[in-house]
């Protein structure tokens, strides 16, 4: 039943934005002169008491959040991101049935008896005055969700004024399905507590009027929230190792086998944490130009020990890179977290200052394992960063966060010289050690002869697990191959300004665009990409069609000069030829097969287009040895390119560099005169190596 409101939810559909922010958005960019990093919108400050045996917590929550809006605000709306755990008639779980029918992701754990979980609300009050509150749909979703929650207020809000509720609360974690839960008396306590949803203004993201930005909790949906403040104290059997958002203040207090750990941490949007009983932990720190120390944590179980030491050193050298290619880090602490065997689904996932990883028995040099752990780390790091200090809104542009992370994760590997390791302990030993570049990689996987979604598309409106994976790999090669056009320094540099621009606030895809263009001063090549990828869904298909040569020979016939008639006999024309080529053989006795001869040769080389114009370089190789470059850069369809020149074309390949790995199919890319097995060996090689990537993995899992 729809429910009466003056301020209406953002659209559940049709979400992708094509407008410009206002430049004041979010209260404008922000300078460094502020006293605080964020506009801090809400503050939380929450007890928590955790019941190891049930998995449960007991939470007292005092949140303040600030009506940013020009009118009084009446209602307010909270996530309940556990409730989606809570049974099969949650839009997560009812989406789950019909989406990994095709194709598989994460969050494939069934449920049993006593492993359920969700958010209990027992009690809400405003200044004193108990609450009522129901659950809303904002997105059409079942009745039998509990995800959002309404709350009506006893006063309302006016114009720029503050809020502040106190709310009662039980979280029971489900055994772990996805980013949160338990697994023996290991804890992941993620999307735990009662969220405000943000108010959106006039301006930001696309919004045309004030909108509560609240969706449901869907399957591939994550996370967007206000920035603010988080003082929460957790207080857990003495005996488990914790680890948090924030940094930890003063001493834990123990009491009656006990301890409570006191966390604070300032401009953030979000709050996770573990407690888990026999781990282990192995501290770092990250010193550079702009952060402060960073003190850097590893918490991880036993079985996993040969895991710490390298997340460690892969977390310190993420730290290093985006400071260095974005931003200085801006807060104090790091901490990542490695789940023990049978939680792995509590595994690769992020939160400020806070992520979790993946662990290995072995961590050889030179592996998959190691290759695997690195770039989970740097990965999960870097969402830190797109997520977490960008904030864009992972609900309705992943590509902000999945997307553009994945493609600066593949950026530092490049850096490093780190290419995708496809071999396991078993080849190694074996002396088989295949790599794959990072890009080639994402281009494997990116499903680029039919894409169905753009890349702007938000996360739910997909039309199966494997379109929503595109978002990952596609962005990425979509970016790559920005990069390419634009040049490395200067898309750098546009990212740094889309960073200084919309660092701690809430950037749109149309304010990640208007960045890249300002910067670049080049709107033909960034809105080509754009229009046709991340608005769209198009694809490239340039391929080398054919190769034709033959000798340029004099020729029989009849021909004017100055009123005159000259007239060529063939049966003549054959003897001077024959004659001609006999003298260039006693002149050339050394000369080896495809050298050039007494006669030039007219090569005709035709490239056609099934897709969508891009640059296109055709290098073209001669008999001789010799090659030429042209370029192609225009819209039609086809083109002949022709070439006379002392030896004849043996070949033809057309962006020999790989700049547009966005091209579905590269086999068609180059064509010979003579069979040539060096493609069909190159593509053979790429999907072996990838299938023992593939496998690798699936045995790890």
């Amino acid at each position: 039943m729809a429910v009466s409101q003056d301020i209406p939810f953002a659209p559940a559909h049709n979400t992708i934005i094509t407008t410009q922010s206002a430049t004041n958005a979010w209260g404008g960019e922000r300078t460094g002169s502020e006293p605080t990093l964020s506009d801090r919108v809400v503050s939380y400050s929450i007890d928590a008491d955790l019941d190891a045996a049930k998995h449960a917590v007991t939470g007292k929550e005092h949140m303040t959040w600030r009506n940013r809006s020009d009118r009084e605000v009446r209602s307010v709306y909270f996530h309940l991101y556990l409730n989606a755990f809570q049974n099969d008639g949650s839009t997560f779980f009812t989406e789950r049935k019909v989406l990994t029918a095709h194709g598989q992701l994460r969050g494939n754990a069934e449920l049993e008896k006593g492993q359920w979980g969700g958010i209990r609300l027992q009690n809400v009050q405003q200044n004193g005055a108990p609450l009522k509150w129901s659950f809303v749909h904002p997105d059409g979703g079942p009745s039998t969700d509990e995800t959002v929650v309404r709350i009506d207020l006893a006063q309302p809000v006016p114009a720029g004024g503050t809020l502040a509720l106190d709310i009662d609360f039980l979280s029971q974690l489900p055994r772990v399905v996805e980013r949160t839960g338990w697994w023996g008396d290991f804890n992941l306590v993620g999307q735990w507590f009662p969220k405000i949803g943000v108010l959106e203004l006039p301006g930001e993201r696309g919004a045309t009027q004030a909108r509560w930005n609240v969706h449901e909790f869907h399957f591939f949906s994550e996370f967007y929230a206000d920035f603010g403040l988080y003082d929460v104290r957790l207080t857990v059997p003495s005996d488990y190792t914790v680890g948090a958002v924030g940094k930890l203040q003063a001493a834990p207090e123990q009491k009656n086998g006990k301890t409570t750990y006191h966390f604070v941490q300032g401009d953030v949007h979000d709050f996770a944490w573990v407690a888990a009983k026999g781990f282990k932990t192995m501290d770092g720190t990250y010193e550079g130009p702009g952060s402060p120390k960073v003190a850097v944590r590893v918490i991880y179980p036993a079985e996993y020990e040969a895991s710490a030491a390298p997340t460690l050193k892969s977390s310190i050298d993420a730290i290093g890179y985006f400071s260095r290619t974005l931003g200085p880090y801006p807060y104090e602490t790091l901490t990542a977290v490695i789940p023990p065997y049978n939680a792995d689904e509590a595994g690769g996932m992020e939160y400020p200052t806070f992520f979790t990883s993946e662990g290995y028995k072995q961590v050889e040099p030179d592996t998959i394992n190691q290759m695997t752990s690195d770039f989970v780390n740097i990965h999960e790091f870097g969402h830190g960063y797109f997520y977490g200090i960008l904030a864009s809104n992972e609900f309705e542009e992943p590509i902000l966060d999945e997307g553009l992370n994945e493609y600066w994760d593949n950026r530092m590997l490049r850096e490093r010289k780190q290419e995708l390791v496809v071999a396991t302990p078993f080849t190694k030993r074996l002396g088989i050690t295949p790599h794959i570049n990072g890009f080639t990689f994402e281009r494997m996987t990116a499903t680029l002869f039919h894409p169905a979604d753009p890349l702007a598309q938000n996360s739910w409106d997909r039309l199966s697990a494997t379109s929503y994976g595109t978002v990952y790999s596609r962005t990425a090669t979509a970016m790559h191959d920005l990069e390419e056009r634009l040049g490395r320094p200067a898309l750098e540099k546009a990212f740094r300004l889309y960073y200084q621009r919309w660092h701690f606030r809430h950037p749109s895809v149309a304010d990640l665009r208007a960045a890249l263009i300002d910067s670049s001063g080049n709107a033909k090549e960034v809105d080509a990409v754009f229009n046709e990828y991340v608005y769209g869904t198009a694809f490239i298909d340039d391929k080398v069609s054919d190769i034709d040569s033959y000798e340029v020979l004099p020729q029989a016939g009849v021909t004017w000069k100055d009123g005159k008639q000259t007239e060529v006999v063939a049966s003549e024309l054959d003897k001077e030829i024959d004659k001609k080529r006999s003298e260039w053989d006693k002149a050339h006795p050394d000369a080896k097969p495809g050298a050039p001869g007494p006669y030039p040769w007219h090569s005709t080389v035709s490239v056609r287009r099934d897709g969508v114009p891009t640059p296109e370089l055709l290098r073209v190789t001669f008999e001789d040895g010799t090659h030429e470059d042209v370029t192609w850069n225009d819209d039609r369809r086809w083109v002949r390119f022709d070439f006379v020149k002392p030896s004849k074309v043996v070949s033809a390949e057309l962006d020999p560099d790989q700049h547009n790995l966005l091209d579905r199919d590269r086999l068609n890319n180059s064509l010979t005169t003579k069979p040539n097995g060096a493609a069909s060996t190159r593509w053979t090689a790429d999907i072996s190596a990838l299938l023992q990537a593939l496998y690798s993995a699936l045995a790890t899992m």
